[in-house]
């Protein structure tokens, strides 16, 4: 496993994603990533299955500090009281007395950011957040954040078709995490060629390609979603080779400006 190391902590840099997955089907994707090895575990007041995340941790065998643990707070309870309420709901749900990243989850105008972040400062003060972080925050509003908190990392869709360089180089300057969800754009990149011949070359499929080139970018750590417990499998199996500076070129060289989600498709997963 590569982790990477932000204001002194040691993160997995490959995560199992928890968006859409839901009830038992969760729950059991959970203790199987688990069980492979994942230590790194992403969720979201939004996705509405904290508690089969928290079900999952609470029954396996994994302790609790081995865990990297992310919640996310959701942007109608960016005020203050909301926050520090839902906050400890979440902890409940989870079964946890902390979580290591608490962000927030999309950009909310309505709200002061300092009112939000704030909240949050007293949430890790008293210990039940150990860091805190944003997501889908362009750098604008990153920087913003800094001005109030300590950020932690940024997750953010990233993959082949879609750059996030300036981002990065925010994120070198300010030590921060990019965490890349939809690493494999949804499964758009399973059939391109460029990424096909790489494949080819080392024995690996295109998604393990792409993962690779993801947690092989120094600021980067990457949270896919698998529903079967082949593709969980196959997501890990990323850690037994290598690409090459050309090979890493050829891939950055894809970009294509494609983006793959927005808010409204976060607010109508939340409608369920």
């Amino acid at each position: 496993m590569i982790h990477r190391t932000v204001h002194g902590t040691r993160v997995p840099a490959l995560g199992f994603g928890t968006w859409a997955l839901r009830g038992d089907e969760c729950r059991t994707s959970v203790a199987d990533a688990l069980a492979l090895g994942y230590r790194h575990i992403d969720t979201a007041q939004g996705y509405a299955n904290e508690e089969e995340v928290g079900a999952a941790i609470a029954a396996s065998d994994v302790p609790r500090d081995d865990i990297f643990l992310v919640s996310k707070v959701r942007p109608s309870n960016f005020r203050h009281d909301d926050v520090i309420a839902s906050t400890h709901e979440s902890l409940r749900k989870l079964q946890v007395d902390h979580v290591d990243l608490m962000l927030l989850h999309w950009p909310n105008f309505n709200v002061p950011l300092a009112e939000t972040l704030g909240a949050m400062n007293e949430l890790q003060d008293a210990g039940a957040i150990e860091h805190i972080g944003v997501s889908n925050f362009p750098p604008s509003m990153t920087a913003e954040a800094t001005q109030t908190s300590t950020i932690f990392a940024n997750q953010v869709e990233y993959h082949p078709y879609l750059h996030q360089r300036f981002l990065l180089e925010q994120a070198e300057r300010e030590d921060y995490l990019l965490t890349a969800y939809c690493p494999i754009a949804r499964g758009r990149v399973l059939d391109d060629p460029a990424l096909k011949e790489i494949g080819a070359a080392h024995g690996k499929s295109t998604a393990q390609v792409t993962l690779r080139w993801l947690v092989q970018q120094e600021r980067v750590a990457a949270i896919p979603k698998a529903a079967s417990a082949e593709h969980r499998r196959a997501n890990f199996a990323i850690f037994d080779f290598e690409l090459s500076d050309d090979e890493m070129a050829r891939i950055h060289g894809l970009e294509r400006e494609l983006r793959l989600m927005d808010e409204m498709d976060e607010l109508e997963w939340e409608r369920g």
